[in-house]
């Protein structure tokens, strides 16, 4: 039986009223608000801790990761191996991009099933991210939202088994994207939505149900990515669904429409939520539609506790459209006066690595003390070179004590530097993100967060940071 084994999500903190776009540009308000990315994430930071909490929920080795995306932050260099390496993956993994569709997320999934069901995989991790920017002053503006998601598809303690699947492609310009690109361009939406999206999705949901001998009502949740929520309400009524009992929240109107995650997130929701014995219909879009029968069993129970996508909702920070312009580079605003930091050197960033990226130091094996960055004398009883391998990332810790820096090179002043003391042992200086300044204080429980750090040079050089524990 190969189906869902453990999943994770990322919705960002901040989130952004589309009341307040509205009144930037004197237009029309669509009710609510949208997730926004910080200025420190992209798509591959957002793939990160989503993977990271998907782990939490399994002791089950991963042996690949696929990464699904219409926004990676590099058009011609692999992403999942860097996902793979921050995660903490072992080096033999089968690792993939899928990417220039809507439909990647589903894509990889099905990708991931057959490699299970091959046995040449025991346990893919599936991750799908978008950070998808709209052109100002556009409807879209005020409907695409930013977030990720994570699944494990493996054959062991299964939580949902994947029972069957039905694609169908479509070959039709409705949203697309060149390589010229920031902003996602779009034809009518009247035809893109007539022609294009009920159309497909009535075919390819209908074409599941009649190649399973499945009805409607057969389904306790039934998720679907659609371009908005009206024409999400209006699928579900031209299927025959019940929207109150059946149809899974599309959360448009509280994070907004976050692309290739967006189908995949209500998922998520859907099976916090869910009983074993319950059937999930679960359907993507773009340029056709991938559609799949779930069956939640037994293990659903057995998944460990921790935050779910209602909590996760409830944590959230304002943001305001004019910091939302400079995050998002939308016009040119003067920073802190500082020279510009130097490009980063391509030979460090191979040699640290797995110190940088996977955050491991090490831990003496004379006194046990973890220790970071990596060293070759004990600080507390002098052993020398008398070590073993310690990974931080995954360890939470408390805020020993931290600065707030007015000169800071972020986009979001002031930052706040910080040193966090684990709860293991171990100490790390690091930024703070994520929080709000005025609730910064001593002894703050802290996880650690993988995050943008600076560009230069076409190189996005990542890090850890440290943020106050949901």
């Amino acid at each position: 039986m190969v189906g869902i084994v453990s999943k994770g999500i990322h919705i960002p903190i901040y989130r952004l009223s589309r009341d307040d776009i509205a009144k930037m540009w004197g237009g029309r308000s669509a009710s609510g608000e949208k997730a926004v990315a910080s200025y420190d994430e992209d798509s591959l930071t957002m793939a990160v801790a989503a993977a990271m909490d998907c782990m939490k929920q399994s002791e089950q080795q991963m042996d690949g990761l696929f990464f699904a995306t219409t926004t990676s932050p590099y058009r011609e260099k692999q992403v999942a191996t860097t996902i793979a390496t921050a995660a903490d993956l072992p080096r033999v993994s089968r690792t993939a991009d899928f990417t220039s569709s809507l439909r990647a997320a589903t894509a990889a999934i099905n990708s991931a099933i057959d490699a299970v069901k091959s046995g040449s995989a025991k346990n893919i991790l599936v991750t799908a991210a978008d950070i998808r920017m709209a052109a100002a002053n556009s409807k879209r503006e005020q409907e695409f939202g930013d977030g990720a998601v994570a699944l494990m598809i493996g054959s062991d303690n299964v939580i949902a088994s994947i029972d069957g699947s039905y694609s169908i492609f479509d070959e039709i310009y409705d949203v697309w994207r060149t390589n010229e690109d920031d902003v996602v361009r779009s034809g009518d939406d009247r035809f893109a939505n007539t022609k294009g999206y009920l159309p497909v999705m009535q075919e390819a949901i209908s074409g599941l149900m009649n190649k399973h001998g499945l009805k409607p009502a057969d389904f306790a949740k039934v998720v679907y990515y659609a371009p908005d929520a009206k024409n999400h309400a209006s699928l579900a009524k031209s299927l025959g669904f019940d929207p109150k009992a059946q149809v899974q929240d599309p959360l448009y109107s509280i994070v907004g429409n976050t692309g290739v995650a967006s189908s995949l997130m209500m998922l998520v929701a859907a099976l916090d939520e869910a009983k074993p014995g319950d059937k999930i219909l679960l359907a993507s879009y773009g340029n056709g539609s991938d559609a799949f029968v779930l069956s939640v069993t037994e293990n659903i129970t057995k998944i460990k506790d921790g935050p779910k996508v209602a909590d996760r909702l409830a944590r959230k920070l304002p943001l305001s459209y004019e910091k939302y312009i400079g995050w998002r580079n939308l016009m040119p605003i003067e920073g802190v006066r500082l020279p510009e930091r130097t490009a980063p050197s391509i030979p460090a960033l191979f040699r640290e690595r797995r110190g940088v990226l996977a955050l491991y130091g090490v831990k003496c094996k004379q006194c046990g003390t973890p220790q970071y960055p990596v060293t070759r004398i004990c600080a507390v009883c002098q052993a020398k070179d008398d070590f073993e391998d310690y990974k931080f990332s995954d360890k939470r810790g408390k805020l020993f004590t931290y600065a707030i820096d007015r000169l800071a090179l972020t986009p979001s002043p002031p930052g706040i530097n910080g040193v966090i003391d684990f709860d293991d042992g171990g100490r790390i200086l690091c930024d703070i993100t994520d929080c709000d300044i005025k609730e910064v204080k001593i002894g703050l429980p802290m996880e650690m967060t993988f995050r943008k750090i600076y560009e230069s040079s076409g190189i996005t050089s990542y890090y850890w940071k440290g943020r106050p524990v949901l």
